[in-house]
This record gives structure tokens, C-alpha cells and sequence, in this order.
């Protein structure tokens, strides 16, 4: 069998990182636009925003805060993970400890619980709203959700993001994706 060696970046690609924080930035918001037009009321203006919110923080503040501390990018000279969100922990948070960063998946609030959270509470919430009142409009928002959601899974992750990742032998979503080898 034909292995291929995968090249390891301390630096990646500005098009690796601009396709990542894309797809989820696109992904949070039209998710939070289909909690709003799918319930059309201030119950669904409260809870897209809301979602917003939530999705927002966890990526983009709490991650940089409690998860990327730990990671091996965080020390490594002129890097640049795969969100970029290093770049943003060097300026928010002390430096952690490299043992502590497969803790990322430990407990129910972990960051990778909230994380995928963030990613299927839109793709559930719309649910109920096509049932109790159908739009066509929401319906192709979750189909794009869900679209999303299946892009970051199979080229996001596993072409440009975790299979180039200095830390997939320590990241419990590498190892369960199966792409820590």
C-alpha cells in the first residue's frame, strides 16, 4: 500500500485559516438566521441571538482562553494554527500547560462538548420550527447548516485542518476522527 506523507505545519497556510474560520463564521450565522426567520417572533429573535452569542464565544473567546493555552502552537515561534486562534491566546491567556491540552475533551462542559454545541443546536432548533410552521426559506438554511456541518467534517478536518496539525497525536478530535496517525 501507497502511504502518502502528510506535511505537519507550524505555520498555516493564510487560505487553510481563511477556510476554517469562513465555514464557521457562515456556519454560526446562518444557523442563528435560521433560529430567527424559522420562529419569526421575538422568542426566535432572543434565541438566534442568543445562539449567536453562545457559538461566537466558545470559538472565538473561550477557546482561545481555556483550550489553545495548552496547545503546542501557542509556543511554537512564527506560528499559526489552523483557526489562527494562537494568535488570539498569546494576547488573552498566560500560557498553559501542553499535558493539560487533551483535557479539551474531558467533562461535560468541555470545550469540545460546547464546541458541538455550537455546530448541531441549529440544525436541532430548526426542527421544530419547519414542523409547527413550514418555510421553504428555512428549510434550505438547514439543509445549508447541515451542508456546513458536512464540509467541516470531511474536507475541513480531514483535508486543511487536523491532518496537518502538530498536535493531532495529543487532540482527542483527531483520534476520534481517526487522523492523530
Amino acid at each position: 500500500m501507497n502511504t502518502i506523507k502528510l506535511k505537519i505545519y507550524s505555520r498555516y497556510p493564510l487560505s487553510n485559516v481563511l477556510i476554517y474560520n469562513g465555514t464557521t463564521i457562515f456556519h454560526f450565522l446562518l444557523g442563528g438566521a435560521g433560529i430567527i426567520l424559522g420562529y419569526h417572533s421575538w422568542m426566535g429573535n432572543v434565541l438566534g441571538t442568543l445562539y449567536i452569542l453562545f457559538a461566537f464565544f466558545q470559538m472565538y473567546v473561550l477557546m482561545p482562553l481555556s483550550v489553545c493555552s495548552n496547545c503546542v502552537y501557542y509556543r511554537m515561534d512564527n506560528s499559526r494554527c489552523t483557526s489562527g486562534m494562537n494568535l488570539v491566546s498569546r494576547k488573552i491567556a498566560r500560557e498553559g500547560n501542553v499535558k493539560d491540552f487533551p483535557k479539551r475533551g474531558e467533562g461535560l462542559f468541555c470545550h469540545n462538548n460546547l464546541y458541538m454545541a455550537a455546530l448541531f443546536l441549529p440544525i436541532i432548533a430548526m426542527i421544530p420550527a419547519l414542523i409547527l410552521d413550514f418555510s421553504f426559506v428555512v428549510l434550505v438554511i438547514w439543509f445549508a447548516v447541515i451542508g456546513l456541518l458536512l464540509f467541516r467534517f470531511f474536507v475541513v478536518f480531514q483535508k486543511t485542518a487536523c491532518v496537518h496539525c502538530a498536535a493531532k497525536k495529543e487532540c482527542p478530535n483527531a483520534q476520534a476522527m481517526g487522523l492523530d496517525k
